[in-house]
């Protein structure tokens, strides 16, 4: 199949926070590059809306919640649906947070899951942890968005790459998104035993520079410090490597610490 045929599918897991704007600005911009749909779910514990034992009491509070949410999103959702010219379905629920995710992860088999990052720590869905459960849970694709970055499908990309081993970026959808990476991309690779940090031109090929790091603790600061300097705009994270003599050379990515010390959108490939 010619990949631009093919129409891969977003999902924005949201908490309804005031960032669900700037999210779906993000999710927008990359959808348009890589020829996607988007879809938006919520999910809200009954522990959360109702207090009273009475059946009664709670059924009609749990009825006006409904109400109540659903014109949330659709408050949020509408300008960014005008602006883009998408059309941006959503759906909730009430229910165990973790256990509905889960299931409509299943039912809905999304090629890429939307997160987001607060400035103090990893997204966080009614006090759980969402980010690392997602990772656990969805073998594809994931894309923790900030509340500063927005990727504009009319403007190119400035690319980074983290312990990639592959020639270039290992999703389905690369080809689509190739075309809107301003080259030459940066890799960046961590791993033991380098003597120094170095910038090595054409180290993979003549439209990629790469960058090494040596595994220490100043590693994510210096890696931090290297993306500001390059300006750069979206950074991919392989997670499944492949047991190959350049992937044994790179040392394992703790996704959690990058996520939570890095505060650029991140693009992490599936398993």
């Amino acid at each position: 199949m010619n990949p631009d045929k093919k129409t891969y599918r977003l999902l924005v897991l949201t908490d309804l926070h005031k960032s669900l704007s700037k999210m779906l600005k993000v999710t927008v911009g990359m959808a348009k590059m890589i020829n996607g749909e988007i879809e938006v779910f919520h999910v809200k514990k009954p522990s959360d809306i109702v207090t009273s034992d009475n059946q009664l009491s709670a059924m009609r509070t749990i009825n006006s919640k409904h109400k109540t949410i659903d014109k949330k999103i659709q408050n949020l959702i509408t300008p960014i649906e005008k602006e883009s010219g998408m059309k941006i379905p959503y759906s909730f629920a009430f229910g165990n947070v973790k256990n509905e995710i889960s299931s409509y992860i299943k039912k809905r088999q999304p090629d890429i899951i939307v997160l987001g990052k607060r400035k103090s720590k990893p997204f966080n869905l009614i006090g759980d942890s969402i980010t690392e459960f997602v990772l656990d849970v969805h073998d594809g694709v994931v894309l923790i968005t900030t509340d500063n970055d927005v990727l504009l499908p009319n403007e190119q990309i400035s690319l980074g790459m983290l312990n990639n081993s592959k020639p270039f970026l290992n999703f389905a959808f690369a080809e689509n998104l190739n075309k809107h990476i301003q080259k030459p991309v940066r890799s960046f690779k961590i791993i033991k035993n380098s003597t120094s940090i170095k910038e090595v031109s054409k180290a993979i090929d003549d439209e990629t520079l790469e960058y090494v790091f040596e595994q220490n603790d100043g590693t994510i600061k210096n890696l931090s410090n290297y993306l500001l300097k390059n300006n750069i705009s979206l950074l991919s994270i392989d997670r499944g490597q492949k047991d190959s003599d350049n992937a044994k050379k790179l040392m394992p990515v703790d996704i959690n610490n990058v996520i939570s010390k890095l505060n650029i959108p991140l693009l992490i490939s599936g398993k």
